[in-house]
């Protein structure tokens, strides 16, 4: 089990959602759409990268949704929403300058210590499905400055073409050159795809890494864990050197609720962001 954190104690800045305005809107498929939203009060959101907050929309409840974005000064922040409930449905059906209200940034996140420890490695990104959504914020802020890392692999799965996230994104990554590579693969191909057909630990084969100075960085669907890390392990990438983002449950953001709690560890405080040598004994998490 990780090192527990330190519950948030009361704060009534945790407790009062303030007003959002959505700026922008973007389909990616029939289920998920992306929102860049501005703090109305001008504030930044000060968030780091793997770290969530709770949108919600007066009459109908609040939601916990990951920032996609990199940390910014600015107040503006990113969102890709999955219609999945009577918030992010409701969401959905939102139009520009609509006002919807925010509490956060909440969780453990890719803390400066996890930055600095991944300075000079070799980074490699394995994202499932929605799953590139919360370490879109991670690859945002390492690509500008890759020049700081080895190399910088990012693997990408969908079950199909269609459903890729950020395909704009993905096109300028591929084109990145240099210490910069994109592998994706979808589980069923069709005539407009030329890529790799498989699940995505069909593509670690393909990445040549040195174990002993990579970090890995995991999140997708529950499924996906198990046979990732079995594929990482198996190349003997060592157990410290592998980072997930595990969101789970989370309901109130703080550690009240408990909603998230597994074998004692609240995911909406120790994590979403975890070091699979902390969890791997607790099989709630994974």
């Amino acid at each position: 089990m990780c090192e527990s954190l330190k519950i948030v104690g009361k704060n009534d800045d945790l407790y009062l959602p303030e007003p959002a305005r959505i700026i922008e809107i973007k389909e990616f498929t029939p289920q998920e759409k992306f929102f860049r939203v501005e703090i109305l009060s001008g504030k930044s959101l000060g968030h780091m990268p793997g770290q969530f907050v709770q949108v919600s929309i007066l009459g109908i409840g609040e939601a916990p949704i990951s920032v996609s974005s990199p940390p910014s000064d600015d107040n503006k922040f990113d969102l890709c929403v999955r219609a999945v409930g009577n918030v992010t449905n409701k969401l959905h059906t939102l139009k520009e300058n609509d006002i919807i209200h925010i509490r956060g940034p909440f969780g453990h996140g890719f803390d400066n210590k996890i930055l600095e420890k991944m300075e000079g490695k070799e980074l490699l990104f394995i994202a499932g499905g929605i799953g590139y959504v919360p370490l879109r914020s991670l690859i945002n802020k390492v690509l500008p400055q890759s020049d700081k890392y080895k190399k910088v692999s990012i693997l990408y799965g969908c079950k199909t073409r269609p459903e890729r996230m950020y395909q704009d994104e993905l096109e300028q990554i591929h084109n990145l050159g240099g210490n910069v590579e994109l592998l994706e693969t979808v589980d069923n191909g069709d005539d407009k795809w030329n890529g790799n057909v498989g699940v995505i630990t069909t593509l670690i084969p393909k990445v040549d890494f040195d174990i002993n100075n990579t970090i890995a960085v995991i999140c997708g669907p529950p499924i996906m864990y198990k046979f990732v890390l079995q594929s990482l392990l198996g190349r003997n990438l060592p157990k410290e050197s592998i980072y997930m983002s595990l969101e789970r449950r989370m309901k109130c953001g703080v550690g009240k609720c408990g909603h998230c709690q597994m074998e004692g560890v609240y995911v909406c405080q120790e994590g979403p962001v975890f070091n699979y040598a902390d969890v791997q004994n607790n099989e709630e998490v994974l």
